[in-house]
């Protein structure tokens, strides 16, 4: 993410943002939308789509309070009926041997909390609905600019980033991460080893899986980005 955010990434889909999304529902919809397509990790999940959406939301008035509700609402539930996800490879882990996938495809119409969370925050944000003390945040928001309501009210500090920056220095290395998470998920799971991918997905180990997947991806995040010089050796 730091690495997405100093190369320009971020800002330029920022900018790309501000002239495709014109409005305060559609600010939330495509944070509802990035966060959708992030399934990978929850916690990767709020990282990114929170990094890269709040310029967004900002700039047309959404409440901090409004834009974390969005996010974590968006990031566990999603994780947990995605087949291929750290949520998945840890939940399969506990079932018996080759059966674990299958038993967490087979339960996800029964996940009631994440089916209905993801409805709920499309039917509030389509409504234009809020109520208790979320709907005081986003009315001081709307009328008053004021994002925050309660709490620390400082401003995050951007670090320089390259103007050069393009969308593509943001969302290659996602999409980079993602593929290489579930390599390295499988990988050790025993693909190689003669196992079908549903087998290897569901015997492999997350918490060795994801660190390797994290490490390619970030040595190729910054092989990628210094070779497109919009980041030096250093600053990487």
């Amino acid at each position: 993410v730091s690495l997405m955010n100093k190369a320009g990434g971020s800002a330029a889909f920022g900018r790309w943002a501000s002239v495709h999304i014109k409005s305060r529902v559609g600010a939330i919809l495509a944070t509802f939308v990035l966060g959708c397509l992030i399934f990978i990790d929850d916690y990767f999940n709020c990282l990114t789509v929170g990094s890269v959406m709040r310029p967004v939301t900002d700039s047309h008035k959404v409440s901090r309070a409004k834009l974390a509700y969005i996010i974590d609402a968006t990031a566990a539930p999603i994780c947990m009926i995605a087949p291929i996800s750290s949520w998945a490879a840890a939940v399969a882990s506990y079932a018996d041997e080759g059966q674990g996938l299958t038993l967490f495809i087979n339960a996800i119409p029964y996940n009631f909390y994440s089916l209905l969370t993801l409805v709920f925050i499309v039917a509030i944000t389509l409504m234009k609905f809020d109520y208790g003390p979320m709907k005081l945040h986003e009315f001081n928001a709307i009328s008053n600019g004021d994002l925050y309501t309660a709490g620390e009210k400082a401003e995050v500090t951007e670090e320089g980033f390259n103007p050069k920056g393009k969308v593509l220095d943001l969302i290659l290395p996602v999409i980079v991460l993602i593929v290489a998470c579930v390599f390295a998920l499988v990988y050790v799971g025993g693909i190689f080893d003669g196992s079908s991918f549903i087998d290897a997905f569901a015997n492999t180990d997350a918490t060795v899986g994801l660190p390797w997947g994290s490490v390619i991806a970030l040595v190729f995040a910054i092989v990628y980005l210094c070779l497109r010089k919009v980041i030096t050796v250093k600053e990487a």
